[in-house]
């Protein structure tokens, strides 16, 4: 399973230096990981994959899976976390909209 990168990256290029087996490549003006040159830096001095490492942006550079499933759950539970960071979202947003229809409600009612 090769990485792939993502449209986090900035273009900064860090990447292209840090791999050690020549995977990164530029096309039309993105980045782009070869799958077939790409190792995950296993059999190389390195216990982490350099594209990874260098990255500043952490999500710049990701591990790519070949099932879709896989890949789709991935990117479900991504953005699950990002909604459920925030403690009591789900309570504020009910909270919030009960008070909004209550209020239509009241409107309707004295009319």
């Amino acid at each position: 399973m090769s990485y792939k990168i993502t449209s986090k990256c900035i273009s900064c290029k860090l990447c292209i230096s840090a791999c050690p087996v020549n995977a990164i490549k530029i096309v039309d003006g993105r980045h782009w990981i070869d799958p077939n040159l790409c190792t995950n830096c296993v059999g190389t001095a390195y216990t982490v994959p350099q594209c990874v490492a260098g990255c500043p942006t952490c999500n710049g550079c990701v591990k790519e899976t070949s099932d879709y499933w896989e890949c789709w759950f991935a990117t479900y539970n991504q953005l699950l976390a990002k909604l459920t960071k925030k403690q009591d979202y789900w309570e504020n947003w009910f909270d919030y909209y009960s008070q909004q229809f209550s209020r239509q409600l009241e409107k309707n009612v004295s009319c």
